[in-house]
């Protein structure tokens, strides 16, 4: 078996220690048992079911799926690997990455999965809290530790309640599922309004952040933006308010009725005021001595993080703009897929997992292989997968974009869409999901195709298209600025579009825009929202601000012109 273990600390992730090393190795033999019980016979699939989801599988239409954790989205290049050698020998060559930065394999065999467990515990991963009523994967900012406005590294939060949240006694058997984003800029990158807690971090008095709290987001059958608790919390008190707001949520939210026990349900049944109310009784009663997060503590987990040794550089901004100016097609992918570097002479890129006409958040085992080697050669080791399904290097010298570029493109890594219409997030659907109404991933297909064309969507500008195969929204429809939700219409799939939803700091849920239509007559419909959005809008305007500007009606009027 490879062996997939780190020579030195690892740059941008934290690295386990003997405990950590100790607990994941008895979780595997633990679960190595569970699984030959479950073969033998002696467990049913309903006694199996909830052993194999506290480990990340679920049972879907054609096979098993894993769901391997990763934490706040980074990945060290051996562990790109390992997951590079699980889709090689235990899938079909591929993974797909998802919205709360993890990855999932499609089509795992039972028998093989204690075998997986060894290999993802080796390169010190797991696949545990990625399923089942309990706090998910901490999800973070792709370009946390990189980008010029942020406050803090939110990794190293996200990783403080990572070791608060798995396995803790009092929230592992929660009403419903649980999601928390923590953005270390004011400026929202991980849709923090759309989680059950989302955090964003800003500048307080005394050189110290703080957070504003937001609770009871969430998509789905209901979707709903979070409201704010709070905008000054300080950081030691991160962990004592978070568990306040859990423990009024296990003793409040609803357990008759899975549809309504998320904790938005709670916030908009009580009011905001009222749910405040007991979340700060909650909080006034704690000893907050034994929560207390002081600064020496986030700086042990920090110093726990391996630091890039950024070289000193002369800003490189000149000479890309000249390489920009003699390749057009390297100046569009540079206008979108880059991102500014705190550090002068580097910037942040982002590999796009949408070529044209392909899956969003797929990648070839091959393609894995390449992102770790890139990471090496040019990243310092260190890779994100970002809540939009896609995949970051974050410290790459400007001086070596083009060469960057030029692999990437050669290994169909190259597209330069990134924020634009093509950009699609999409969940697996009906290929693959019991739980889905109809597929995602065709209509995804056609209309990447239809879109292809870079000069068409830079004329477009930025625009975010999402697509959900059933109301579950998994692939955040409702927060799209173009959505689009699977439905069944009397026995046949069909699909409903929604227009005006967004993630971001002015965050809105999209409003149904008609009935539902057959997926040729959906992309086609697209088009026309599109063309009236080119005809309409005031220079420099955005799709969304043009929807909000103009209303639904000139879009529906054109969405179902020949309908």
């Amino acid at each position: 078996m490879p062996k997939f273990l780190q020579s030195k600390l690892p740059v941008g992730r934290y690295a386990y220690d003997e405990v950590d090393r100790a607990f994941l190795a008895q979780r595997v033999e633990q679960f190595r048992d569970q699984v030959a019980r479950r073969l033998s016979g002696a467990l049913s699939e309903d006694e199996f079911k909830p052993l194999r989801l506290m480990n990340g599988l679920y049972l879907q239409l054609h096979a098993y799926m894993l769901r391997v954790a990763i934490p706040y989205g980074t990945l060290s290049a051996e562990q790109m690997r390992a997951l590079a050698h699980v889709a090689r020998r235990y899938d079909r060559g591929y993974g797909h990455f998802t919205t709360r930065q993890n990855i999932q394999f499609n089509w795992i065999k039972l028998e093989d999965t204690p075998a997986i467990l060894d290999v993802l515990a080796d390169a010190q991963m797991h696949a545990i809290q990625t399923s089942g009523n309990c706090i998910r994967n901490v999800t973070s900012d792709q370009f946390a530790g990189a980008a010029q406005d942020e406050v803090l590294d939110p990794r190293v939060h996200a990783e403080i309640l990572r070791q608060w949240s798995t396995l803790h006694p009092e929230f592992t058997f929660l009403p419903r599922k649980f999601k928390i984003a923590i953005s270390g800029s004011a400026q929202d990158r991980v849709a923090a309004r759309f989680h059950d807690i989302g955090l964003i971090a800003r500048m307080g008095g005394k050189g110290r952040p703080v957070f504003e709290v937001i609770v009871g987001g969430g998509l789905g059958r209901t979707p709903i933006v979070g409201v704010s608790l709070r905008d000054d919390l300080p950081e030691e008190d991160l962990i004592a308010y978070l568990e306040a707001v859990l423990r009024v949520y296990n003793e409040f939210g609803r357990r008759d009725n899975m549809y309504k026990a998320r904790i938005k349900i709670l916030v908009q049944a009580l009011g905001r005021e009222a749910f405040l109310e007991k979340v700060n009784a909650e909080f006034a009663a704690m000893d907050r001595s034994r929560y207390r997060l002081p600064p020496e503590v986030v700086e042990a987990i920090r110093a726990r993080f391996g630091a890039p040794a950024f070289e000193t550089l002369p800003d490189g901004a000149e000479a890309l703009a000249a390489q920009c100016r003699a390749d057009r097609a390297f100046a569009a992918w540079v206008g979108t897929n880059t991102h500014p570097h705190k550090q002068p002479g580097y910037c942040s890129l982002t590999v796009s997992c949408k070529p044209a006409g392909g899956i969003p958040g797929d990648a070839t085992a091959e393609q894995m292989d390449l992102l770790a080697d890139l990471a090496d050669q040019y990243s310092f080791g260190e890779l994100r997968i970002t809540h939009m399904q896609n995949v970051v290097l974050g410290h790459v010298r400007q001086d070596r974009l083009f060469e960057v570029w030029q692999m990437l493109r050669a290994n169909g890594l190259g597209t330069a869409n990134v924020g634009l219409l093509t950009d699609i997030i999409a969940c697996p659907g009906l290929d693959y999901c019991s739980l889905a109404n109809a597929r995602s991933i065709p209509i995804a297909q056609k209309l990447s195709a239809r879109f292809a064309d870079t000069t068409l969507q830079q004329e477009i500008g930025q625009l975010r298209l999402n697509i959900s195969g059933c109301i579950n929204a998994c692939g955040h429809h409702h927060a799209g600025n173009i959505g689009i939700l699977g439905v069944d219409k009397r026995g046949e799939e069909a699909f409903q579009i929604t227009l005006g939803g967004s993630s971001g700091d002015n965050a809105s849920v999209g409003q149904i825009l008609g009935s539902a239509m057959s997926e040729d007559e959906t992309v086609d419909a697209i088009a026309r929202i599109i063309d009236v959005y080119l005809v309409r809008r005031t220079p420099g305007e955005r799709f969304i601000e043009t929807y909000r500007r103009l209303g639904a009606a000139p879009f529906k009027d054109a969405a179902y012109a020949t309908v």
